[in-house]
């Protein structure tokens, strides 16, 4: 045998090991029964619907439990409201932790919702990714402890000989696993997963079905939805609970299924899929599912488990509140930062696509208005005007909380903004031939910057709120007003009225206009040459320009330029304070963020835009 193929076998036996063996990271877990009564879910709105009616079930520890049904059933519904996770209309009912009624707050904070799509941190290895979720979870832990915690998990979803490969590189199988790995970090007690095996071959996805029932052996209640499991798969789970037409019509083991529906006179054809049966059953009409809701609650009754106090929870003493985070927000901040950048550090070929393309943009655009800066008859040119989904789910199982993610995502990204806009902003204003004088650069390139921004600011915005459809419409939408505002009254010499005035400043390109007429034209500047074949040059005097914009001349240039710039920062704050209360209205839906959904559905509806 080569040292290659040896070295390979003893990898393999050492991730089986970490598989059948109790590590010191996954230790046993106390049991956490989850109970659900009377379960009613409904959709508001016009076309109202009744997606859950009035189900009941219990997940019990140390089992797998699969919820089975066709599409549209309901088994994601019953997943994201056990999981807390966003649901936009009535819920109705008692869900019970170890049979204490209304803790199900609790149950967010205690558990991990691993999502269909395989969605990872790009750039990253699968170390380095599982240290960054090592640093957010579990805080100020040794060195040595944080690999060996990584390496026993890695080990236990035989996914130590990846560690080292970047998560654009790994298989369907592997991202999965390693999504389990990131929730495994913290340990937790519950974990819920919509449809692990879809997108899986049969061996991958087996082999993630047996990873997740050697869990279950240490005391863990997992629940996953799944659609059509393959009968090998649908063996290895302990319980399972269907859903037909928005009732539950079977909740037991896998093996007393076949005989439960026997019982009632469906029989289930010999060598057939009993997972497929399952699905045919709800699909015999409403009769046949009446029937079977029926005979579930006499046959299969709730017991519901005894209150029980085996699990504690830690209380702020200030505001009452369970500690989520161990590490502080500066720290989420800090090590944030420090993933981001090292993200940006090998997007090397995005970073340089950038530049090149705003060096080539700042040539075409200058070369379109070649030397208009001190051309007395073309000085009127100068003034012609995808990562939530990830957020999502490391902020829903609580990684980090919004701010520092917030406050990291600003600060990272404002170097390579500033660096991107002088290097367009020079060459477009060098081969337009404007004035070469510091203060008067400066003041233009401020000016340009905070545009800039706020430009950047709404369209985060807009993506905090809408789809990429409705944000692709609601962008140009929005843009073409806000350009059609700022050139309210240039040319005109005649008082406008109050209307007019507040039309014209609430666009922020006004103040940047305006700012920009100021830097270049302001501060008495010099006639503006004329070319011997122009017979008039209708702007050759800098004061042409300034009475165009309504500016106010000589001594008040200096203070309308300061105010300008002050309203372009005060639009700025309230944008990013804007981008950040919808992002936050998006992670954590409430009655406000049902309002944003209901505007956002009659804009589809109305315009016809899909989602």
């Amino acid at each position: 045998m080569s040292a290659k193929s040896e070295f390979k076998a003893k990898q393999n036996k050492d991730e089986m090991q970490g598989t059948t063996v109790l590590s010191l990271h996954l230790k046993k877990m106390a049991p956490i029964d989850i109970e659900f009564n009377d379960l009613t879910y409904a959709i508001s709105g016009k076309a109202g619907k009744v997606i859950l009616k009035g189900i009941s079930g219990q997940f019990k520890s140390g089992q797998l439990t699969a919820i089975l049904g066709p599409s549209g059933a309901g088994k994601s519904t019953l997943l994201n409201i056990l999981a807390g996770y966003k649901v936009e209309g009535t819920i109705t009912g008692q869900i019970s932790i170890n049979g204490q009624i209304g803790n199900e707050k609790y149950l967010k904070k205690m558990s991990s919702y691993i999502m269909q799509q395989d969605l990872l941190q790009p750039r990253l290895t699968v170390q380095e990714a599982m240290e960054f979720a090592v640093d957010l979870k579990l805080g100020k832990i040794s060195n040595k402890a944080k690999l060996i915690a990584i390496k026993e998990i890695l080990n236990t979803l035989r996914l130590y000989h990846a560690k080292d490969t970047i998560t654009e590189h790994l298989s369907g199988g592997e991202k999965k696993r390693v999504l389990i790995a990131l929730e495994l970090v913290s340990n937790p007690p519950v974990i819920f997963l919509d449809e692990p095996t879809t997108g899986l071959d049969e061996t991958s996805a087996a082999q993630c079905m047996e990873l997740l029932k050697s869990l279950t052996q240490l005391g863990r209640t997992i629940v996953c939805s799944i659609h059509t499991p393959n009968s090998s798969i649908f063996a290895k789970f302990d319980h399972v609970y269907v859903i037909a037409g928005g009732h539950c019509i079977y909740r037991n083991t896998v093996h007393n299924m076949i005989p439960f529906f026997q019982r009632i006179g469906i029989e289930c054809p010999k060598h057939y899929n009993p997972a497929d049966f399952e699905i045919s059953t709800g699909e015999y009409g409403p009769g046949w599912v009446d029937r079977m809701v029926n005979v579930v609650d006499m046959e299969f009754p709730i017991i519901s488990v005894p209150q029980q106090t085996s699990f504690k929870f830690q209380f702020d003493a200030k505001n009452g509140m369970q500690k989520i985070w161990n590490v502080s927000r500066f720290e989420q901040f800090v090590i944030l930062c420090r993933r981001m950048l090292l993200q940006f550090r090998r997007n090397k070929n995005y970073v340089y696509l950038k530049i090149i393309l705003h060096i080539c943009l700042g040539f075409v655009i200058g070369g379109l208005f070649l030397n208009v800066g001190r051309d007395g008859s073309k000085a009127l040119f100068n003034f012609v005007p995808l990562e939530i989904q990830l957020i999502k789910r490391e902020y829903f199982n609580m990684w980090y909380d919004l701010s520092p993610y917030y406050y990291a995502f600003t600060i990272i990204n404002i170097p390579l903004q500033i660096l991107l806009s002088l290097i367009y902003l020079s060459i477009v204003y060098v081969i337009t031939d404007q004035p070469l004088e510091l203060f008067r650069c400066a003041r233009f390139f401020s000016v340009c910057l905070i545009c800039g921004f706020i430009a950047e600011s709404i369209g985060l915005t807009l993506a905090s709120t809408l789809n990429i459809v409705n944000g692709t419409f609601a962008g140009p939408a929005l843009t073409v007003p806000i350009m059609l505002f700022a050139i309210q009254g240039m040319g005109e010499k005649i008082n406008l009225p109050l209307y007019r005035k507040l039309i014209m400043y609430s666009s922020y390109l006004r103040y940047g206009l305006e700012g920009l007429t100021t830097s270049l034209y302001g501060y008495n500047r010099e006639m503006l040459y004329c070319p011997t074949e122009e017979m008039y040059c209708p702007f050759r005097s800098p004061r042409e320009i300034l009475l165009m914009m309504r500016k106010p001349l000589k001594k008040m240039e200096h203070v309308t330029f300061w105010v300008d710039v002050v309203a372009l920062i005060i639009i700025l704050i309230c944008l990013r304070i804007l981008f950040y209360y919808l992002l936050r209205q998006r992670l954590t839906p409430n009655k406000m963020f049902q309002t944003l959904t209901l505007i956002g559905r009659i804009i589809k509806n109305h315009f016809n835009i899909d989602r």
